[in-house]
């Protein structure tokens, strides 16, 4: 038996997850790392703790599951998007900590550039927002504002990468500067359209372009690891940013196709095809992947706060040990009160892009207890969702849109959420059997490269269905409960 080695590298963890050739999960090994938070709002990781964390779970997975590396035909790697390192060429040391995507200190930047009348060349060229999250602000910054590091960057001595390429650059012992076009197209120094790096928009983030890595496939060469990792080197054949992994382990291959992943937050893809449509809704325009030279596109909203609302209520108000505590909770709240929740804890993500209200709860009794709070967090994830649908549906009217919404991540293992879901979008939603979408997916890509996997067409054909939930809401309480929402959202973005 051959086996497919995938490191999913996100923004709490690393974990790696062995894949035989039928694309069974074999073993799974994760570790945790340190979160840096020097000021407010910042936040940041330590690289070394990025790299060894990764180079450790893929050991003990290989020995957890008892093969030998000469078992594992590619390794895949997907990873948390935007996070920025930059890092000498010539010592491989980084020149200040990793800025994660969820950093904000370049905000006031970022308001500077929308004020000056830059953000719509930017849209058009990479099709995101003008917003901190992004890598461009991130690396300018740290030109900026590190001793020596804007002099030596010039010179050509730096390199910058999302978390993808600085681990392709580790496990390749400096061979390789590469990302795929995933990862490029959330830098916002990637001209989308083109499939190159836009001159014009590093030049307005002073960025020299001898920076950026080579941009290839999402499944393509990029190098082989050092024989000492693992015992022999295996080639890395697929790569891709977590949520366009999902999207591809959810085989959301045709226009229309639409997955949501529930994790911290949580992400909606929707497929364009070979056609960029540039949002009227404050929506993303990104790559889903490209394969032989050829992009397809997709829609993104983003939810900033979606399993986060969960972790409140264990760890800021203590109402629950565990997340499964809170479906049993919902399903015995008072059906008579309509406390709503909206978790802007972190601000309001897409069609809203407001990052500076705060969250607030409406409707309270004084009956209302943890069993309505824990309904209305669970309803949150479900009416943000529709948001983010209803913005999708108004951006992108092509032919043979998929009705269905494929679901994973953490949330959706929990039946009562996923039937409020189903409900308040009106939409049947079908959970898959294999839930590590995200792993499965860059799998998939290394696994088809080294000829051992089938094309995307076989591959859609053996995506399996665990359950699907139909809605059975009535129309006239599915309005009325929106309704509600939506008024709750606006008082909340006028407070």
């Amino acid at each position: 038996m051959k086996y497919i080695l995938s490191i999913d590298q996100g923004t709490t963890s690393s974990r790696a997850i062995l894949f035989d050739e039928t694309l069974n999960l074999k073993a799974m090994s994760q570790e945790e790392f340190r979160q840096i938070f020097p000021n407010s709002g910042w936040v940041e990781h330590d690289p070394s703790d990025l790299w060894s964390t990764t180079a450790g779970t893929c050991r003990a997975v290989i020995e957890r599951a008892g093969i030998d590396a000469r078992d594992i035909i590619s390794i895949g790697i997907t990873n948390q998007r935007e996070t920025t390192v930059v890092w000498d060429k010539n010592t491989g040391k980084p020149v200040h900590n990793a800025i994660v995507w969820q950093d904000r200190r370049t905000a006031e930047f970022c308001r500077s550039l929308r004020d000056a009348g830059h953000a719509d060349m930017v849209a058009d060229r990479t099709g995101l927002l003008l917003d901190p999250y992004f890598s461009a602000t991130k690396v300018k910054w740290i030109l900026d504002n590190v001793d020596g590091a804007r002099a030596a960057a010039q010179a050509g001595d730096l390199l910058f990468g999302t978390v993808d390429c600085y681990l392709i650059w580790k496990l390749t012992g400096g061979e390789v500067h590469a990302t795929d076009a995933t990862n490029a197209a959330r830098t916002m120094l990637y001209d989308i359209r083109k499939g190159r790096w836009s001159q014009t928009i590093c030049d307005l983030f002073d960025i020299p372009m001898s920076m950026l890595p080579d941009v290839r496939d999402s499944a393509a060469d990029f190098g082989t690891t050092r024989a000492d990792l693992f015992g022999r080197p295996i080639p890395i054949l697929g790569v891709a940013g977590d949520q366009q992994a999902a999207t591809i382990g959810q085989a959301c291959f045709e226009p229309g196709m639409l997955k949501s992943t529930y994790g911290t937050g949580c992400f909606a893809l929707l497929n364009t095809g070979d056609t960029p449509v540039r949002s009227q809704n404050r929506l993303l325009t990104t790559i889903a992947y490209q394969l032989d030279g050829k992009p397809t596109y997709a829609l993104e909203g983003s939810i900033f706060v979606a399993g986060a609302v969960v972790q409140w209520l264990r760890d800021g108000l203590k109402i629950i040990r565990e997340a499964s505590e809170t479906q049993p909770l919902a399903e015995a709240a008072d059906p008579t009160q309509e406390v709503v929740l909206v978790p802007a804890f972190t601000g309001l993500g897409a069609p809203y892009w407001n990052p500076d209200c705060r969250g607030a709860i409406f409707g309270l009794s004084r009956n209302s207890g943890p069993q309505e709070l824990a309904k209305a967090a669970l309803e949150s994830v479900g009416y943000q969702t529709r948001d983010l649908l209803e913005a999708m549906h108004a951006d992108w009217t092509g032919q043979g849109a998929d009705p269905v919404l494929r679901v994973d991540g953490g949330m959706s293992a929990s039946d009562w959420a996923m039937q409020f879901l189903s409900d308040i979008i009106d939409a049947p939603v079908d959970r898959p059997k294999v839930l590590e979408t995200t792993a499965l997916g860059v799998a998939w890509l290394a696994g088809m490269k080294a000829g051992a996997l089938p094309d995307q067409e076989a591959f859609a054909r053996g995506w399996a269905l665990d359950r699907q939930f139909q809605p059975a809401m009535d129309a006239r309480t599915r309005d009325r409960k929106y309704a509600g929402w939506k008024r709750a959202v606006d008082s909340t973005l006028a407070y």
